[in-house]
């Protein structure tokens, strides 16, 4: 198989990624040209430790590091008002891990091997990053979850965050109502409710008012994914980890459009 064979459906997803890392579309398509001309002219090889994919976003940082990572220009960040200036703000070695786990789905293991560090390292540069993004983006948050242990332990996670619970909900009615009376910036919601309402219902009927970022922390994930629209983009399986809410909850917030608008 050739080499542009091999690659060819990994490179709309490294043009995301390099379009994210450097903040300008054409810049990242031109760091993604120049690690396939560096490829092409065998400068630079595919590990064979590595799944393609892998392989393939440990040459472009290769490339980036030496060059991108050092020529950043932080002096137009103040005019910029999309999501990108606030990842322009994010120290290049934590953007570079959060973006490669956030966006792009590798493990932290993968993005290890992808930024040639140890797991634990990455680990905690995804932990500075996502510490920056909840800073910036704190916001109030509705709970919908009917069993009070695992209601508190959201809310715990959700205050070391820096954001506010304005209200908790374990039925369909009060969380609408929850909503009528405060509009929230970020939603978790459980499936199964108290009284037997849904909290699929509840979120479809707040969506209807306003778009707002949901993560559901559900049992019963499978009631979920069904092929039917809308999925959710985050889907949380309890039992959970703590640090895996958190992770979904500054993706959630950063990766939103609206509040990619609102914080403009």
């Amino acid at each position: 198989m050739s080499l542009l064979a091999r690659l060819a459906p990994h490179l709309p997803y490294v043009r995301r990624y390099a379009r994210a890392l450097t903040g300008d579309q054409a810049t990242g398509d031109n760091y993604v040209r120049v690690a396939l001309e560096a490829l092409a002219a065998g400068e630079r090889q595919l590990s064979s430790d590595m799944t393609p994919r892998v392989a393939l976003y440990h040459v472009f940082h290769t490339i980036w590091s030496t060059t991108g990572a050092q020529l950043e220009d932080a002096s137009g960040l103040e005019a910029r008002t999309d999501a990108s200036s606030r990842l322009m703000r994010i120290a290049p070695r934590s953007r570079q891990a959060f973006l490669l786990t956030a966006l792009e789905g590798f493990t932290p293991s993968e993005a290890a091997q992808i930024l040639s560090a140890d797991a634990h390292s990455v680990e905690r540069l995804i932990g500075d990053a996502q510490a920056e993004i909840d800073a910036e983006l704190a916001t109030d948050v509705l709970i919908i979850e009917d069993e009070a242990i695992i209601s508190a332990d959201i809310e715990s996670l959700v205050r070391e965050l820096g954001h506010n619970v304005t209200a908790t909900a374990t039925t369909h009615d009060e969380a609408v109502d929850a909503v009528a009376r405060h509009r929230p910036g970020l939603v978790l919601a459980d499936i199964q409710l108290a009284d037997g309402s849904s909290g699929i219902d509840a979120v479809k009927d707040i969506l209807k008012k306003f778009d707002v970022p949901v993560i559901f922390i559900t049992a019963f994930p499978e009631r979920l994914l069904t092929g039917e629209r809308p999925e959710p983009t985050f889907l949380i399986t309890k039992p959970f980890q703590p640090e895996t809410v958190k992770a979904a909850i500054s993706q959630a917030l950063f990766f939103h459009p609206t509040r990619q608008k609102e914080a403009a």
